[in-house]
């Protein structure tokens, strides 16, 4: 072992004399109301990062500066529908590997609190559940249905097994897995489902690892999330009486360890909405405050970074709320990982409890303000269709889903005719709740107007019998907390002229992101655009990194709405007319060094006059600017 190598396990504790295996534990003590970690009271202070959200060259980087915040521990979810891609494909590769990622938390010294769902909600498409359970029509999903059980029973053999050599008491370092999440909050209120979960973990962990639940601190929930033989632990944000919430927890578990599992740092954006903030003093404060009670505490989010490609989830309060891209979370660590002013007041705060790791905290890593970077426009969407769509449309009398098209994340063409001539403005409209998410119309490829759940759900229109209608659907991320999980997208229902059904459809489910990733369109051979900047069309374009590839934000003065690709990485969605997010993350080991990167950015609505984009060194979170307005900021 060389001397840096040294260092490092100095610095993460790790050189110290450890229980062997057959000596180590991590128990429930109800007598004296905590835990026993190898017999040892014990309490935790832990802090939430989800890997699926961290690019993987940045997990030590941002581990390492929860370790030396003084944290005991992290919380992690596994999204199921992260590793099982299709049902029976799973990936466990790059960003995917759990394992890696469950052995790097060991090597720097910090314990693991599992959350391993089925269902784990975290603004994560569909709260995490594979949206190809809907393939299977009559599901009901967190229940004791038999085709929920038994892909749920499935997934569980393919992945406890992988966690079950890292328990604790095992050698590891996860000192306890939560069975479900906050299902309380769920309507179907199935013990029987619960007792199934219970069984299943108990039949693939053992029978020492501790097994809890989470849910809010009202008695519904805590009535309807519980049950006997797992853990039960509460979560509320800062402001909130102490006192009271924890007297919650003991209304159902009397005696044993006072637990928040999500103390809320910060919390989520949604598109069309401010940005969130929670002051540093509140969260402080409310730390130290349920510390003063002995209690454990982990914080929600410590570290919330990127929702990447398509994996953003949504809620349903009212009306449909696509979260954000950027799951900064107003965390401690920022959405780059960079330590903020609530970081060090918390960390303040921990001091004052237990020592703190020896040494500095690591600093903010580098961000470099690529700045401007001119883009042409490629080709129209419908212009390359044969490329997005290389298996052909399907044909239909009516509209299919998305589920019924086994299409997951992203994009579908629905293509007809108009029957009839319609010389006077006709009314095309959809029904009630038919349109999943957002629908780009256009008209002998001419762009109308954009339909929208819970929005706009008509457009005036007028044209030629054997006219073309092209409507591109968007999914924009599926409900992930609340009753409605069984969210399906694209058109649900018909579309209608002046109340007349359209009939004869060809779909084309679009691969979009496997073309891009592919080297599509840069390697591909130049389109003569067919001007125009209205309407969803591709956009290319290309920058060098002065010698270092470091981290950075980009900007779409004056864009509309839609996705872009660095390299062939899915950044995400942008919305720079609703916000608040005016900036998608870029990590720096997405580009290259020394030789071109390529862009590719598909705008769904209109485009500016001049398209360019904007590398800075420092996110905007709550800015909006109208759509015709080029910002030179």
């Amino acid at each position: 072992m060389g001397l840096p190598a040294l260092g490092l396990l100095l610095a993460a504790g790790l050189l110290h004399t450890q229980a062997s295996p057959s000596e180590r534990s991590f128990q429930l003590d109800y007598d004296h109301n905590c835990f026993r970690k190898d017999g040892a009271p014990f309490r935790y202070i832990s802090g939430s990062i989800h890997y699926a959200r961290v690019p993987r060259p940045a997990w030590r980087d941002r581990l390492l500066k929860m370790y030396m915040s003084g944290l005991s521990a992290v919380q992690v979810y596994v999204p199921w529908n992260y590793h099982e891609t299709l049902p029976g494909v799973y990936d466990f590769t790059g960003n995917r590997d759990v394992e890696a990622f469950l052995d790097l938390t060991a090597e720097l010294g910090l314990l693991v609190i599992l959350r391993p769902g089925p269902y784990i909600c975290a603004e994560w498409e569909m709260g995490g559940l594979p949206a190809w359970l809907l393939w299977k029509p009559d599901i009901i999903l967190r229940t004791s249905n038999p085709a929920y059980l038994a892909a749920v029973d499935s997934w569980l053999h393919v992945l406890l097994p992988k966690i079950k050599p890292r328990l604790y008491h095992q050698g590891g370092n996860i000192i306890s897995v939560q069975v479900e999440n906050e299902y309380g909050s769920y309507y179907a209120c199935d013990y029987g489902y619960l007792r199934h979960l219970l069984g299943s973990f108990r039949a693939l962990l053992g029978s020492e690892v501790l097994l809890f639940t989470t849910d809010s601190t009202r008695a519904e929930e805590l009535r309807c999330g519980t049950l006997q033989g797992l853990y039960a632990t509460v979560d509320f944000g800062p402001g909130s009486n102490v006192t009271e919430a924890f007297g919650a927890q003991r209304r159902v578990e009397p005696k044993g360890p006072l637990v928040n599992s999500e103390y809320y740092t910060g919390w989520l954006d949604y598109w069309g909405e401010a940005h969130a903030s929670t002051s540093a003093a509140w969260v402080a404060q409310g730390l130290e405050d349920m510390l003063q009670l002995g209690a454990s505490i982990n914080m929600y989010m410590f570290h919330g970074g990127t929702n990447f490609a398509y994996w953003s989830g949504a809620d349903y309060k009212g009306q449909y709320k696509p979260v954000t891209t950027s799951y900064d979370y107003d965390a401690p660590l920022s959405e780059a990982g960079d330590p903020t002013e609530k970081l060090f007041a918390i960390r303040t705060v921990i001091s004052k409890f237990q020592p703190l790791p020896a040494g500095p905290m690591p600093p903010a890593t580098p961000k470099y303000a690529y700045g401007w970077v001119a883009l042409r426009k490629y080709a129209d969407l419908l212009d390359v269709l044969d490329v997005l769509c290389p298996s052909g449309p399907i044909q239909s009398q009516f509209p299919l889903t998305f589920e019924a098209l086994k299409q997951v994340h992203g994009f579908v063409v629905y293509h007809t005719q108009l029957p009839w001539d319609v010389p006077d403005p006709a009314t095309l409209g959809a029904p009630p709740h038919s349109i999943c998410d957002r629908g780009y119309v256009m008209l002998q490829k001419e762009y109308q107007g954009t339909l929208e759940r819970d929005g706009q759900t008509t457009l005036q229109v007028t044209g030629k019998a054997g006219d073309t209608l092209d409507i591109l659907m968007e999914n924009m991320g599926r409900i992930s907390f609340g009753a409605n999980t069984s969210d399906f997208k694209g058109l649900l229902g018909n579309l209608s002229l002046n109340s007349r059904p359209l009939s004869n459809w060809l779909i084309y489910p679009l691969a979009i992101d496997t073309a891009v990733q592919q080297g599509w369109p840069h390697a591909a051979l130049p389109k003569s655009s067919s001007g125009g900047r209205v309407g969803a069309a591709f956009y290319t374009g290309t920058f060098e990194t002065p010698g270092i590839a470091w981290d950075t934000f980009v900007k779409l003065p004056g864009w509309s709405k839609g996705l872009l690709w660095i390299n062939g990485f899915n950044l995400g969605r942008y919305w720079s007319c609703r916000g608040p997010q005016q900036t998608l993350f870029v990590p720096g080991s997405v580009l290259h060094a020394g030789h071109p990167n390529n862009i590719t950015v598909l705008e769904l609505e209109r485009a500016p006059p001049t398209p360019l984009l904007l590398f800075l060194d420092r996110p905007l979170y709550n800015r909006t600017f109208g759509c015709s307005t080029m910002a030179t900021e």
